[in-house]
């Protein structure tokens, strides 16, 4: 079962997906477990999840899924589990929040929020992960082959 999980070939391609997912991500999840980059940290991102309705649990597992699934994705290991959870992520994101915004970014500040364009990117490249794994130079690749 492991095996499945880590296996991958030497595709560029895939090596491509999972790196710029990796880079787009990490910021995101480092304001939420640290508070880098303008974030609220740990507790503060807790506190508004919890406060959208979302439980604790989940509030948790997103912040470990952006923060360390990023750097998983960046170093290729554990890259179909990672690209699983954001593709979660990107999902509730989408369904949950932006959905009624429309498709398109805010860019002229004439939309109540964001719609979900830059979710539908990153959900497409995580699913490309998900299914074929993460590629040329990931850890996943040493250790199966």
């Amino acid at each position: 079962m492991l095996s499945s999980l880590l296996h991958t070939n030497d595709d560029i391609g895939l090596f491509i997906a999972r790196i710029s997912l990796g880079i787009v991500i990490l910021p995101h999840g480092l304001q939420k477990l640290l508070g880098l980059f303008g974030g609220a940290g740990f507790s503060g991102t807790v506190d508004f999840f919890v406060g959208s309705g979302l439980p604790s649990a989940v509030a948790i597992l997103i912040i470990i899924a952006e923060s360390f699934g990023a750097l998983g994705l960046i170093l290729g290991f554990f890259s179909r589990l990672a690209a699983f959870g954001i593709t979660l992520i990107m999902l509730g994101a989408i369904f949950m929040v932006h959905i009624q915004n429309g498709f398109f970014m805010n860019w002229f500040g004439n939309q109540a929020g964001e719609g979900f364009e830059y979710h539908l990117l990153a959900l497409g490249l995580s699913l490309v992960v998900l299914i074929k794994g993460g590629g040329k130079w990931s850890v996943d690749n040493m250790i199966v082959n």
